[in-house]
């Protein structure tokens, strides 16, 4: 059961995060409106509400982005169109054109992230495009499936497969998932074998790397505690050195040692090729880690291991310490 006490703004900000995955509590003054806590200090509005004979929870908004009146006033209307009865369309729809709407309307990723995940439903679902959602079956999907080289690769293709069906149904271009008749995929996971030692002797690697622009990069890996992505494509505008913050996200002592050392005279702190920023050096990260007798480690193997150590914290300046304190414990 949620913990039940009057939303306020005191209470909300000093809501202590939870060691793993996440709490919900609840507010007095408007009971249907609820509150998760990640452990990451993530705080989010919802709602819950049986529709169909299924639970859902309906996200209302960040907090403290929207504010404790805005999220109470939001309850009855979200709730409200959640009840409404599903209209059947009994126009027909190609999966290409469904597709593109589940896209629009379900998935929130970054521009790269987003691309990536349309080049894959292009190669892969490409022999669906034509063929009207409606007339879509568990064999037409299981073909498609069984065509994509790669286990982990076909299980991945089939949560998509299963999250646009069940779109397909809530929209009312549908009366049952076909996905349903398809036995999971079953992936062996790999296991991350990063640790302590292994980080040490990827530092020392990356250190006696030549190019200076690749050796920034591949140290902020360590010293920035953010995914590739981001790391790769840092602006020097988002910097602000006055207050260690890149972006909303403090800087380790570290990571702002670092960024001050290098020549600030463009658009991108780490270049790639022609004009643009440093994209994806994996011929460079396969040297380096097979110099440091860990070849299997990926750039995001190690992205991971530090968002496991590092206690997360809403306080930008406790963040920054948790920061400082483990990567003074990992490399001491």
């Amino acid at each position: 059961m949620a913990h039940q006490f009057f939303f306020n703004t005191y209470i909300l900000d000093n809501l202590p995060s939870p060691e793993k995955g996440f709490d919900v509590v609840q507010d007095l003054s408007e009971p249907r409106l609820r509150m998760y806590i990640t452990q990451r200090g993530v705080k989010s509005f919802f709602v819950r509400k049986r529709v169909n004979g299924r639970d859902k929870r309906i996200i209302i908004g960040k907090y403290p982005e929207t504010d404790i009146e805005d999220a109470r006033a939001k309850v009855g209307e979200v709730l409200n169109e959640v009840s409404k009865k599903i209209p059947v369309r009994r126009k027909k729809i190609s999966f290409k054109d469904f597709t593109d709407l589940y896209l629009l309307h379900k998935v929130r990723r970054g521009e790269d992230s987003l691309n990536k995940l349309k080049r894959a439903i292009n190669l892969h679902f490409k022999d669906l495009f034509e063929k009207n959602i409606q007339d879509l079956n568990a064999d037409d999907l299981k073909n498609v499936l069984n065509a994509i080289s790669g286990r982990a690769m076909a299980a991945r293709m089939q949560e998509l497969l299963q999250s646009i069906f069940i779109y397909s149904v809530d929209m009312g271009y549908r009366k049952n998932n076909p996905m349903n008749e398809i036995d999971k995929i079953q992936v062996v996971r790999r296991q991350r074998k990063l640790n302590k030692t292994g980080l040490n002797k990827l530092m020392s690697a990356i250190k006696k790397e030549k190019d200076i622009n690749l050796r920034s990069a591949f140290l902020m890996l360590i010293y920035g505690f953010a995914p590739k992505t981001k790391i790769f494509k840092m602006r020097w505008e988002d910097l602000d050195f006055n207050h260690d913050l890149w972006g909303d996200m403090p800087l380790s002592d570290r990571a702002v040692l670092l960024l001050q050392d290098l020549p600030q005279d463009g658009e991108w702190v780490f270049w790639g090729r022609g004009r643009f920023h440093l994209t994806d050096p994996r011929v460079a990260w396969k040297r380096i880690v097979k110099s440091a007798g860990v070849p299997n480690v990926t750039m995001d193997d190690v992205h991971k291991f530090l968002m496991r150590a590092l206690v997360w914290n809403s306080d930008k300046d406790v963040l920054r310490d948790n920061m400082n304190d483990l990567l003074t414990d990992l490399f001491a």
